[in-house]
C-alpha cells in the first residue's frame, strides 16, 4: 500500500486536468449546428437555417401547399 497516497494525488491531478479540458473545449459542433436550425417546415418538419433556404425548400418540395405567411415577403 505504498502507492496509496500517490494514487490519490494522481487521481486528483487527472480530475483537475479533465475539468480544465472540458471547460476550455466550450461547445461542440453538433450543438452549434442544431441551434442554427431555426426554421421548421410545417409540412415535413425538416429544419432550415435561414428564411431564404426555407422558401426555396417550400417552393420545390411543397408546391401545392399554401405558402406560410412568414415566407410571403422573403426574396428567394
Amino acid at each position: 500500500m505504498a502507492r496509496g497516497q500517490q494514487k490519490i494525488q494522481s487521481q486528483q491531478k487527472n480530475a483537475k486536468k479533465q475539468a480544465e479540458a472540458k471547460k476550455s473545449k466550450g461547445h461542440d459542433q453538433k450543438t452549434a449546428a442544431k441551434a442554427a436550425l431555426v426554421y421548421t417546415c410545417s409540412v415535413c418538419k425538416s429544419q432550415m437555417p435561414d428564411p431564404k433556404t426555407f422558401k426555396q425548400h417550400f417552393e420545390s418540395k411543397h408546391p401545392k401547399s399554401p405558402m406560410p405567411p412568414e415566407l410571403v415577403d422573403v426574396q428567394a
